[in-house]
Order: C-alpha cells, then sequence, then structure tokens
C-alpha cells in the first residue's frame, strides 16, 4: 500500500484518487486550494437541490509544472462526483495538440453531448446542430457550407451550453494543462468565462503562465472573471519530510528528509520521481544516503532518451514515442501502428509503460500519461529524424483509421518538405475541412506547410487564393497580400479562378471601407479581361462599388453608362445582379418607384433570390441582394423586403456567419421595421446589430448605418436625448463615413436630430450642404434623403416664401418618384411650412397618400398633424377624428412621443383622450378583407364606399389598416394578401 499511497497522493503525480484514500492520505499545502473547491461545489448542488438561482463560478489553479495542479483537479473532480446531482467534464490540453482545432472542447463536451436523445439534442442545439456538430466531433462537416465563421461556432457553442447547463445542472467543467488548449477552445473558454456566472455551472482551470504570446488577451479575460485564483507553490520541508516517510516509513531519518526538500527545491513532481527511483534501486532513506540524492534527482528530472531507454528498453521506448506523438488520446490499436507492434507486442508494452507508471488505462479504455512532464519528456527524446517519420505515419493511421483529415493534419505540419504532390493534395484537402467546422487559422497552417512543400509551379497560385480566401470572414489583410500574391505569381489562375481572385480582393478591400481601390482594381481587370461574362462581373463590381461609396465625380454620368451596359452576351446570374443594380440606381435616383420595382422584380426567380444571388454565395457578395431589398423598402414594397431580410438571417445563421454579415441582416430588418412604423422591433434589431459590429471594429460602415437608423428610431419613439447621446458616443457626424455610404444618408439623419434639439443654423448648415452634394451626383430620393422638406422646417421662421418653395419642390421629386409613403411624407412637410386651409388641404393629400403605404408611422404622423391643423382652423370634431386615428396607430408603433402629443392637442381643444386600443396582430378583420377584396380589382375608394354603404372617411381607414398589415402598397396587395388579381377568397 505504500507504493500506493504514493502514486496516489504525491502532488502532481497523478493516481487514483480511491488508492489515496485507502492510505488515509491528504494533499499536502493545499487545504485552500481544496476548500475553495469544496465550498463551490457544496454550494452549486445545494443551491440545486434546494431549487434556489444556482449562479455559477469560475476557479483558476495556476503554477509551474509539477507543482500539483493536476492531483488538485483529481481532487475537485472527485468532490464533484460526490455530489448525486452533479454531471462533471473533464479535458486536458495537450502540448501536441496545440494545432488541433476544438481539440479541448472535443473532449470537455461530447462524453455529454453524445449521449442526449433525439429528443434533448433537438431541444440543446435548435438550429445549431449543423454548426457546433461538426466542431465538437459530433458529425462530419457538411458539404453545403464552404467556411464557418468561428464566431459562429462560438454563438452556437453559447447557445448549446445554456442550453445544456439546465439539463445537466449542476454541472462542473474541469480543463487541466490549460496553456495546451488549441486556440479555437481558449478563445470560446474566454468567451464563456463571462457568462459562466449567469448559468448552474462551476469552471475550474489549470494551467502554467506559458502561455502563447498572442494569447494573452484571452489569458487576462479569463483572470478578470475568476471568482478565485489560486497559485500553487513549492512544498515546505515538512511536508516533503511526510511524503519521504509516506513512502519509507519512519525508517527515513531527517538528514534524508531534509535532502530531498533541498535537490528537489520542494517541487512535488520531482520529489515524486527522485524518491521511486530511490525506491527502485533499493537505496536506504538515511544520511548516508544523501550524496547520491543529488545525481538522481539531475537523472530524474533530465530524463534523456539514454535514461528512458535504459528504464524501458527498444521496444517499449518506440511504443511510447508512439504514445507521446498522439497526446492526450491514445488508442492502444492506434500507438500500435504508428509503433509498427503486433497486437501482443503492443499489449505486452502497454503492461511495461504502467508497471513503470508512465502510462494508466482510463475507463474508456484509452491510455494517458500518468503526467503531462513525462509525456513531454519522452517525446523530446525521439531522434529528429525518427520523429518526423512518426508524425508521417501517424497520419496515415489515422486517416486510415476514419480519423479524418481534422485529426491527422497536426502530423501533417510536422513532416518535412519534400516537394510530394500527393502531401500538397492532403493538405488542401485538410484545409477544405478545417474551414467547414469553422477553424480557419488551422486551415492557414495547412495552407502555409502546403506552399513549402513547395507545390507545383502550376498549383502554386491557386494555393495561395485558396490560403487568402481562408482568411476570408477573420483576417482581411491576410487575405489582400495572399490574394495579390496569387494574382501577382507568374504562372497564374485560370481565367475564371483569376476573376473570381480579383473578386474576393476587391470585396475585402471593400469591407476594408477601401471602396475606391476596390473599383480600380476591378476596373483594371476589366481592361484585361476578354469580353464575356468574366468581363461584364467585374465591370458591374466596378458600378457597384462606384455606386456605394460615399463620393463620387460623375454620378449621373455613372448612371447613364449603367443603363448602357449590354445584357449579351452575359450569363444569366449576370443579368439579375445587372437587374439589381439598375433597381437601387433608379431608386437613388428618385426616377419612378414603378420602373425600379420592375427592375428588382426581374433580378428575382419566382419571388426568391436566384441561387447565384444568394446571400451566402461567393460570386457576387451580400451587397447586390441587399440592394434588391433595399429597392423594396424604399419603394413601400416592405413585406417583400422583409421577406428577403429574414432570409438573410437565416442564411447567415445556417452558414454560421455570426460576423458583419449578420449585422448587416439585423441592420436591414431593423430599417425595414422603421419603414414600417413597428419602431420597438426595429429599435430590438438595430441593437442586436450594433452589439455584433462592436466585437468587429470600430467604426467600419455597418456601424455607421445602425447608429444612423437607431437614433431616427429614438427620435421616432420621441426620445430625442437618447438619439443625441448615441450618436455622440459614436461620431455620427458630417462629412459621414470617411469612404463608404451609409444607409440612409448619413447628414440628412444628423440634420433631423440637430432641428428636433432647436439648432436651426447647425441643422441649415447641414441640409444645404448635403443638398448640394447628392444633387450633384443626381440622387432626388426625397425617402432616403428628405433634406430639402427638412431644411424648409428649418429655415420657414426666417424666409417662408423660399420654405415653401423649398417644400413644393420636394413634393415634386416625390411625385416623380410616385411611391405613397414619398409624396405623402413630402406633403406633410409642406404643410409643415404652410398654415391655415392650405396646411389642412396639403395633410388630406398626405394622409391619403400615406393610407396607402405600409408606412405607419409615418401614417399616424400625418394623421396627427392633419387633426392639430384641424382644430387651428377651428374644425373640432374633424380634428378629434384624426387625433385619435393619430393616436391609436402611434401607440400601435411604439411612437410615445406622438402619442403623448396628440394627447396635448385633444386637451387642447377640449377633448378628452379616449383609452388607448391595442392593435391585433397583423391579421385582418372581417370588414378590411371585403374593403381589400375591392380595391384588388382596382375599384376606387369613393366606388367602395358607394358598394359597401361606408362613410369614405372609414373606407380610407380601412384600406390604410390593410396596407399597414400586409406591408406593401397597391401594386402588391394582391400577392402580398394571396388574393387573385382580380379579385377572390385568399389563398392558402
Amino acid at each position: 500500500m505504500e507504493d500506493a499511497a504514493v502514486a496516489g497522493e504525491l502532488n502532481g503525480q497523478g493516481g487514483t484518487r480511491s488508492d489515496a484514500e485507502s492510505a488515509g492520505i491528504r494533499l499536502r499545502e493545499r487545504e485552500l486550494e481544496i476548500e475553495s473547491a469544496r465550498h463551490a461545489v457544496s454550494r452549486l448542488a445545494r443551491a440545486h437541490m434546494t431549487g434556489g438561482a444556482a449562479t455559477g463560478e469560475l476557479l483558476l489553479y495556476s503554477g509551474p509544472g509539477g507543482m500539483g495542479k493536476t492531483s488538485v483537479l483529481d481532487e475537485v473532480r472527485a468532490l464533484a462526483r460526490g455530489e448525486e446531482s452533479c454531471t462533471v467534464l473533464f479535458a486536458r490540453g495537450g502540448e501536441r495538440q496545440r494545432t488541433e482545432p476544438f481539440h479541448v472542447l472535443r473532449q470537455l463536451l461530447m462524453p455529454v453531448l453524445s449521449r442526449l436523445t433525439q429528443t434533448e439534442r433537438d431541444e440543446v442545439f435548435g438550429n445549431w446542430y449543423g454548426i457546433v456538430g461538426p466542431a465538437v466531433g459530433l458529425t462530419p462537416p457538411s458539404g453545403e457550407v464552404e467556411r464557418i465563421d468561428p464566431q459562429g461556432v462560438r454563438d452556437g457553442l453559447d447557445y448549446v451550453l445554456t442550453q445544456l447547463a439546465p439539463r445537466r445542472a449542476p454541472l462542473v467543467m474541469v480543463v487541466d494543462d490549460l496553456h495546451w488548449a488549441d486556440r479555437e477552445s481558449l478563445t470560446w473558454l474566454a468567451s464563456f468565462a463571462v457568462r459562466s456566472r449567469e448559468l448552474p455551472v462551476l469552471v475550474v482551470l489549470a494551467y502554467r503562465n506559458e502561455f502563447a504570446e498572442d494569447t494573452d488577451g484571452l489569458v487576462r479575460q479569463i483572470q478578470q472573471m475568476a471568482t478565485r485564483h489560486h497559485e500553487l507553490h513549492t512544498l515546505g520541508p515538512e511536508s516533503v519530510a511526510d511524503l519521504v516517510r509516506s513512502a519509507f516509513g519512519d525508517k527515513a531519518d531527517d538528514a534524508f528528509c531534509r535532502q530531498v526538500w533541498a535537490v528537489t527545491a520542494g517541487t512535488p513532481y520531482d520529489t515524486v520521481a527522485l524518491l521511486r527511483d530511490v525506491r527502485d534501486q533499493g537505496i536506504e532513506p538515511v544520511e548516508e544516503s544523501t550524496p547520491r540524492l543529488r545525481d538522481l534527482a539531475a537523472a530524474a528530472r533530465g530524463q534523456t532518451r539514454q535514461f528512458w531507454l535504459e528504464k524501458l528498453g527498444r521496444v517499449t521506448l518506440q511504443f511510447a514515442w508512439a504514445a507521446a506523438l498522439l497526446g492526450t488520446d491514445i488508442k492502444e490499436e492506434v500507438a500500435a501502428a504508428i509503433s509498427t507492434q503486433g497486437p501482443e507486442q503492443a499489449a505486452g508494452s502497454v503492461r511495461e509503460l504502467v508497471r513503470h507508471r508512465v502510462l494508466t488505462t482510463q475507463p474508456n479504455g484509452r491510455l494517458e500519461f500518468v503526467h503531462p512532464l513525462i509525456g513531454t519528456s519522452i517525446y523530446q527524446s525521439i531522434p529528429d529524424a525518427m520523429k518526423t517519420a512518426m508524425h508521417g505515419i501517424a497520419a496515415s493511421v489515422i486517416e486510415d483509421a476514419g480519423g479524418g483529415l481534422v485529426l491527422a493534419s497536426r502530423h501533417l505540419l510536422e513532416t518535412h518538405p519534400e516537394g510530394d504532390d500527393q502531401m500538397v493534395r492532403k493538405l488542401r484537402r485538410a484545409a477544405v475541412e478545417h474551414l467547414r467546422i469553422g477553424a480557419p487559422d488551422a486551415a492557414q497552417r495547412c495552407l502555409k506547410r502546403a506552399l513549402a512543400e513547395p507545390p507545383s509551379d502550376e498549383v502554386r497560385a491557386v494555393v495561395l487564393y485558396e490560403l487568402g480566401c481562408s482568411a476570408l470572414l477573420t483576417d482581411p489583410a491576410a487575405t489582400v497580400n495572399q490574394l495579390r500574391l496569387a494574382l501577382d505569381d507568374e504562372y497564374g489562375l485560370s481565367p475564371s479562378m483569376r476573376v473570381d481572385a480579383v473578386f474576393r480582393l476587391s470585396e475585402v478591400l471593400a469591407h476594408s471601407s477601401d471602396l475606391e481601390a476596390a473599383a480600380a482594381l476591378c476596373a483594371e481587370e476589366a481592361e484585361r479581361a476578354d469580353p464575356g461574362p468574366d468581363r461584364l462581373r467585374l465591370q458591374i463590381a466596378v458600378f457597384m462599388y462606384q455606386t456605394l461609396a460615399r463620393e463620387e465625380s460623375d454620378g449621373p454620368g455613372r448612371s447613364r453608362r449603367l443603363r448602357q451596359l449590354p445584357l449579351t452576351p452575359a450569363t444569366r446570374d449576370a443579368k439579375h445582379a445587372l437587374h439589381a443594380l439598375q433597381a437601387w440606381d433608379l431608386t437613388l435616383r428618385g426616377v419612378s418607384a414603378a420602373e425600379a420595382i420592375e427592375q428588382a422584380e426581374a433580378a428575382l426567380v419566382q419571388g426568391r433570390l436566384p441561387a447565384g444571388l444568394a446571400w451566402t454565395g461567393l460570386t457576387w457578395g451580400l451587397e447586390l441582394p441587399a440592394l434588391v431589398g433595399l429597392t423594396f423598402a424604399y419603394t413601400d414594397e416592405l413585406a417583400r423586403a422583409e421577406r428577403l431580410f429574414s432570409d438573410a438571417i437565416l442564411e447567415f445563421e445556417k452558414a454560421g456567419w455570426s460576423g458583419a454579415h449578420r449585422g448587416f441582416a439585423y441592420f436591414l430588418m431593423g430599417l425595414t421595421r422603421f419603414r414600417r412604423g413597428l419602431l420597438l422591433e426595429a429599435e430590438d434589431f438595430l441593437r442586436r446589430g450594433l452589439r455584433l459590429s462592436e466585437r468587429i471594429a470600430p467604426g467600419i460602415p455597418l456601424e455607421w448605418d445602425i447608429v444612423g437608423v437607431l437614433a431616427d428610431t429614438l427620435l421616432a419613439r420621441g426620445r430625442a436625448d437618447d438619439a443625441w447621446e448615441l450618436v455622440q458616443k459614436y461620431g455620427f457626424a458630417p462629412p459621414g463615413h470617411r469612404t463608404a455610404m451609409v444607409l440612409p444618408d448619413a447628414s440628412t439623419l444628423y440634420g433631423k436630430l440637430l432641428l428636433a434639439r432647436g439648432d436651426r443654423l447647425g441643422a441649415i448648415a447641414v441640409f444645404t450642404q448635403v443638398g448640394a452634394a447628392l444633387d450633384a451626383r443626381g440622387w432626388h430620393n426625397t425617402v432616403w434623403a428628405p433634406w430639402a422638406g427638412h431644411l424648409a422646417e428649418a429655415i420657414a421662421p426666417d424666409e417662408p416664401e423660399r420654405a415653401r418653395e423649398l417644400a413644393r419642390e420636394a413634393v415634386n421629386r416625390a411625385r416623380v418618384f410616385g411611391s405613397p409613403s414619398a409624396v405623402g411624407v413630402a406633403l406633410r412637410l409642406e404643410a409643415a411650412v404652410s398654415e391655415g386651409p392650405r396646411a389642412v388641404e396639403l395633410l388630406l393629400d398626405a394622409v391619403g397618400y400615406l393610407g396607402q403605404s405600409p408606412a405607419s408611422y409615418e401614417h399616424a404622423y400625418a394623421l396627427v398633424d392633419l387633426g392639430s391643423a384641424l382644430r387651428r382652423v377651428g374644425r373640432i370634431p374633424d380634428a378629434a377624428e384624426y387625433l385619435y386615428q393619430g393616436m391609436e396607430l402611434a401607440q400601435h408603433c411604439g411612437a410615445d412621443g406622438l402619442v403623448a402629443r396628440s394627447r396635448r392637442e385633444l386637451a387642447v381643444a377640449g377633448l378628452r383622450p379616449n383609452r388607448l386600443r391595442t392593435l391585433s396582430k397583423d391579421a385582418l378583420t372581417q370588414p378590411e378583407w371585403e374593403v381589400a377584396e375591392l380595391a384588388v380589382r382596382g375599384v376606387p375608394p369613393q366606388r367602395i364606399a358607394e358598394e359597401l354603404s361606408l362613410p369614405l372617411s372609414l373606407v380610407h381607414r380601412r384600406l390604410a389598416a390593410v396596407h399597414r398589415k400586409a406591408g406593401t402598397g397597391p401594386e402588391g396587395l394582391a400577392a402580398a394578401l394571396g388574393l387573385h388579381e382580380g379579385g377572390g377568397a385568399p389563398q392558402d
């Protein structure tokens, strides 16, 4: 039992706890560390048992190698298993497995996730199975998605743990040797540490202070969130003496014990190794033996190749080498194949390694090194040439055993370059698999190693191209460098791949806010390309980047050249792309909403994006499908825009793209909900998008887009101070983003804020400047940038006649564009600078137009303005009707400021505001269906009133509700409600 006691109890030696318990041994000088764990486990279990809110903790144990961290964690696991309700998960970082993505997380999560029932799996994973499953090894990567955003995997893991923790609560997650964790696992653990206190989870981590330099930020994040952090130190002379006497009994004298402490410096691991050698060599633990201790300690600490050869013998050492290559997940049959040993010989090697306390067997049949330091020592003892050869064999054995290139690739990285084309192909395939599980860093390591092989001249540029694309979602600078090298390569790419590379490079430049460089690159390459689809693709890209740029020298000329761009010869994808770009150009120019809608519809196939224009497609990127949806959003086809943007969110979630792509989709949906007047929903989408934007980088175009619309939303809700605080926080002010156009026009939004704050002079300066810039560019859309109407408001007190001229010009432009919301809002703004009966007349027209649009907030605004104008001219009964309508609709929109204003107007008129009624969900009532069916047939409102024997005002109200709930104007009403163009019952 003495041997068992030493093996189990000595710090840093990782024996079984039952042996230590049987010997009645405790861990030396680790009472405080163990008590922290006991308290945390007990508190978590007690809260769970009593039905209380169990909140998590994060415990850290750190110190140099051999300080007993592993033994402390063994005790923590034993304490947790002693609580009947606890679920214990364990993983260990591996020195040789730091380049194997998600290695630690697979160890940690696979045991519990693989045992979920189908029902539990559906509940725990939700929509994340296709993203998280391949990363943790539950399912092979899908070929449907070429690359998954690492942030998407982390978001999915967060979701899975959030669902898993209550179902397996309380959950204790223990990770040893965190300093050797792979980057993917360490990154997630660092982010999860922030949330661990919100869940019934105890996270316990142990590590040496030997992290890679590029992980400093992750380590600090973990340390900052720790509930308690214990630094383990060396043992004192008394504890070492206790250990000596645990091994040799009372015959160990004081001088011998003191010398053991001196030569080991109190390091638990060195102490154990020394005492074992003393016992194995039969040395008496007395003062006369102390001269031999220093040499024994040096030999035990050094553990050279000769040391292991003498201890184990050549055959057993060769198996140990194979085990050291495999790291923390050692299968006997795999190690046997690597060391070229048959089953019987391998079994004998295992017995010897267990006897010499090098390996230990686990309940799952796997083997582990008794201590990580032993594994390190044996790995370092392998001759360099032998090590390289064995890594090559290991890669083949793992792949042949069904492990896949994700597991085999770390061994491929350790082989010597030999110009082997097959090795290049394997590394490229491994990179593809890494990208499909959300591990681009691992993919880049494989492709860089492929370049070092080196590949043949014909393939080198392709590998450079693949290396550039592998960093597309995570490292724009690396993508730019590698793609430029691929384009400059002597042997070069095929023509079609060269166009792909140019487009990818231009896309990265554009997303990095250099749209001018992106457009110039595509223009230069288009000049070199032969006439045909590839050249047309580049030409379309030039127009796209010029359109999205903040400034351009010849906007009208670009629009003219775009209209003249021939559609033949062109692929179907190119035609769809060109239609999308022309639709947005028509929208910005404010030429004709009907023509813009026609072009947007031509970009679709049966109302959906074609495969070539997909949100996650690699041919065009996300800009063109976004422009189709934005065209619908600014032409009152909001239901169609919402369908497209909803598809975008789902596609990005399915692909695991959780960065700028999903943030942009949230922005688009938020903008559409704002246009529809659903202000609370708009704010929610926009804030979600802003959170994603903030974790990417400050000041990116996406941030500007979101902040502008969010400020407009807060303004519409009556929270002008909050809106101003928001724009100040993010530096949102003219002249806007330095290179990219902001959606919608940033300067106009800023001018509206200044006007709302009473700064007329500041607003006048902003509106005047933006008006001149947009006019020069040929952009006259009054919905995109209603600068003229607001400028009229700002100058009206000083220049009333000029204000009316400006407002009338804005109405004329709106009528040219022709969408109901454009005309209605322009009329409302003209009414704001008019008086008396003229203002009432304009607002009646505005309410009529806005009643045909889904823009419910703008409709509510016009109703309240009309009620106010009617009150001012003494028409109190009519004023009351419109004020009540406007107040109800404003409440439905979440426009609290407008509700308060309408109440004040009613009070001034001597009327009592009625109790607000909450509108039902977007479902038409039977009376609304009756009106809708007649409207779809083309029956005008006056005849509808006559046919249904209703007042005309009530018909207008019901039509307005129909358009608002359907999310579309008159042109799209039939399709939105599932009615035949000639009328008829709704379709399924």
